[in-house]
């Protein structure tokens, strides 16, 4: 007599891509979560390794679909920059990210503050900084940790001449600043802040209509521009 084996089918685990929620609270989070996003991605463009994004689930543990984080924004050295649905680690190398970045507001900031940091320093998460661009729910409003030995320390800030507060951020090679109360990345390489593609269009067009209208006056002044 042949015994019986009944088959019982495995379900696979699955690892949303999504959660329904919207990308940011509001318009302004939502604008400095993209324009941070936007800045690092051309800044590293150049560098396949460097993979950078913006409010993707992170799964860090297999198997186990409710080990996830979503960054607001996260900057990973060392993977392939490609597009991805999700970031799962075990798929990685184990590569965690090595910068974070959370625009804080009214409904994330217990999260960012509590839960969300002592994940960040279990994945071991070098620098995490976070934003509050109302600057009703953190003080200072921009503020960066780093992580020694599993804790997280204050990142100092310093105070430039003009009132613009800056961060360094060692693992970017870049500032993070507070400049009247707007985030902006900083290159202390080339002296220059980091645009968007767009920023650099609005630029390119404002200094064209300025050097339009200096010729133009030039010009009423019988003086040839282009002699110049």
């Amino acid at each position: 007599m042949t015994a019986s084996v009944e088959y019982i089918p495995v379900t696979p685990i699955e690892y949303p891509d999504e959660d329904g929620k919207p990308m940011a609270e509001g318009d302004i989070q939502c604008t400095y979560l993209t324009y941070a996003r936007n800045a690092l991605r051309i800044y590293f463009q150049n560098h396949p390794d460097v993979y950078i994004a913006a409010n993707l689930f992170i799964y860090y543990e297999k198997g186990y679909p409710e080990s996830v984080v979503a960054p607001d924004v996260f900057v990973v050295f060392g993977v392939e920059n490609r597009d991805r649905r999700s970031y799962k680690t075990w798929e990685e190398n184990n590569q965690t990210p090595d910068f974070v970045l959370e625009i804080t507001s009214k409904t994330t900031r217990s999260k960012d503050q509590g839960a969300k940091k002592g994940i960040y320093a279990f994945l071991g998460v070098r620098e995490y900084f976070q934003y509050d661009p109302t600057g009703d729910y953190l003080n200072p409003q921009l503020q960066g940790l780093h992580l020694v030995d599993g804790n997280y320390f204050p990142v100092a800030a310093n105070t430039l001449p003009d009132a613009t507060v800056s961060l360094p951020s060692e693992v970017l090679g870049l500032e993070l600043r507070l400049e009247a109360g707007k985030l902006r990345f900083y290159n202390p390489a080339t002296s220059q802040i980091l645009l968007t593609h767009e920023e650099e269009a609005a630029a390119r067009q404002a200094a064209e209509k300025k050097a339009q209208r200096l010729a133009a006056k030039l010009r009423e002044l019988n003086i040839d521009p282009d002699s110049l």
